[in-house]
């Protein structure tokens, strides 16, 4: 399994990632529901009494009303009143009616309007949010990763020791038998011997746990966690190939405007401007004008003149101001102090990203030099530990001294391994803290 498998297993089927698009399905539900506030409205309305067999009054209204975008109800509908005993306001027979009304305090910004901005806005944010969550999946997933890469390298370094030792015990073995080695020296190799099976089940154990903590990381697309078996096993051509390229810090810090948080930190920021803006229109009176022509009948006149607009219509209105306002006041000072709040959050998360990028980066390149100076290291001990090999089977060194040189071999490996994985960790959040690792 190599880590772009991983990767595409983790975004396709984890459910962290799949709640994080359903996140964004459920904004999307939100904006088509604060749209509907500006759909078309049918309805009726219908009240009849009848008593003692006489009709007292039948209303019938069945009318139109059409939500505009600045704040302006267009209404049409029709009326029919009979009976004996209506209202005295209300006009027998059929009539028709075409007209608006308008809530001058909310030509500019309503409820209405805000509410489909906010959805839009918070539409965007949570595109952004579902971004960190996967970026935070990834960084914990691909830590788990190279975790399991490690155990197993260091696993493999081992087994290819258990293996030189068991032919190094037949060997000395063989040279005992023909008296050309000590006794001593056959205890000698299989205590070695012995100290490589050790390790070797310690890292065996060591491999097959982090293959189970990977699991976590691995679903499939039926919602069913993937069945671990210790026969999967990774690919480590990405993980050699450590400390090759390095990203350039520059353009990192110059794309951190691109960062899910921060972005989401943003469009926050909008959804609070629109609220503020909103609290603002609270301070104004509260004036609302409604006008109606009529007709008599279900049909409308051809031409609208000036005698028929003076002597058929109907006209309302109403006014309201609070005298001190402070509730307005009040609910707007209170928009303008989260906005404050969160401009003040937006600037230190951006300071802990700069400097969580740029420590991740000092640690890359850190890692990077203790890489080379480990593998210039083991290579010089692994040619010093080929030279005592030479010399052991000629006779002119002892085996004591050739598992010394083996042992600083091994270890300067399974440090070079262990400072491999520190530096795709090192990598990895490096690209997680400036949110690029998505």
């Amino acid at each position: 399994m190599t880590k772009d498998d991983f990767i595409n297993i983790v975004k396709l089927y984890h459910p962290i990632a799949k709640q994080a698009d359903l996140q964004v399905e459920r904004a999307k539900a939100n904006v088509q529901q604060s749209r509907g506030a500006f759909d078309p409205e049918i309805g009726t309305t219908l009240d009849r009494k009848t008593f003692d067999g006489k009709l007292y009054y039948s209303y019938f209204k069945p009318e139109l009303t059409i939500p505009t975008w600045y704040g302006i109800d267009l209404k049409a509908g029709v009326e029919e009143i009979v009976g004996s005993r209506v209202s005295s306001e209300s006009t027998l027979g059929q009539t028709s009616f075409v007209g608006v009304k308008v809530a001058a305090n909310q030509l500019l910004f309503d409820k209405r309007r805000a509410a489909l901005r906010q959805a839009k806005a918070l539409q965007q944010q949570t595109a952004e949010e579902r971004k960190l969550a996967v970026n935070n999946l990834l960084y914990e997933g691909l830590a788990a990763y190279w975790n399991w890469v490690e155990k197993y390298c260091s696993y493999k370094i081992i087994s290819s020791a258990v293996a030189v030792g068991e032919e190094r015990v037949r060997f000395v073995k063989l040279e005992y038998e023909q008296g050309l080695r000590p006794a001593i020296d056959t205890i000698e190799a299989i205590t070695q011997l012995q100290t490589f099976y050790f390790q070797e089940s310690v890292m065996l154990l060591a491999f097959r746990n982090a293959g189970m903590e990977l699991s976590n990381y691995l679903w499939l697309e039926n919602n069913s966690p993937v069945e671990w078996s210790d026969m999967i096993l990774p690919d480590t051509a990405d993980f050699d190939k450590a400390a090759v390229t390095i990203p350039d810090l520059n353009a990192l810090m110059a794309a951190l405007d691109e960062h899910p948080k921060l972005r989401a930190i943003n469009y926050k920021m909008d959804i609070l401007a629109i609220e503020k803006r909103l609290k603002a229109q609270s301070l104004m009176p509260k004036l609302s004008v409604s006008g109606n022509i009529l007709s008599k009948g279900y049909k409308y006149p051809q031409e609208l003149n000036l005698p028929l607009l003076e002597n058929n219509h109907k006209l309302g209105l109403s006014f309201a101001m609070p005298l001190f306002l402070r509730d307005a006041r009040g609910a707007y000072s209170a928009a303008k102090l989260k906005i404050l709040e969160t401009d003040l959050d937006r600037n230190n998360t951006r300071l802990q990203i700069e400097n969580k990028t740029r420590s991740y980066y000092n640690e890359l390149l850190a890692v990077r030099q203790q890489l080379n100076i480990m593998t210039s290291t083991n290579t010089n001990f692994m040619k010093l530990y080929q030279g005592e090999r030479l010399k052991f089977e000629t006779g002119e060194s002892s085996l004591f001294l050739l598992n010394a040189r083996q042992s600083k071999v091994l270890e300067t490996a399974q440090k070079l391994i262990e400072l491999k994985a520190k530096w795709q960790k090192a990598y990895v959040s490096l690209l997680w803290s400036s949110g690029t690792l998505i």
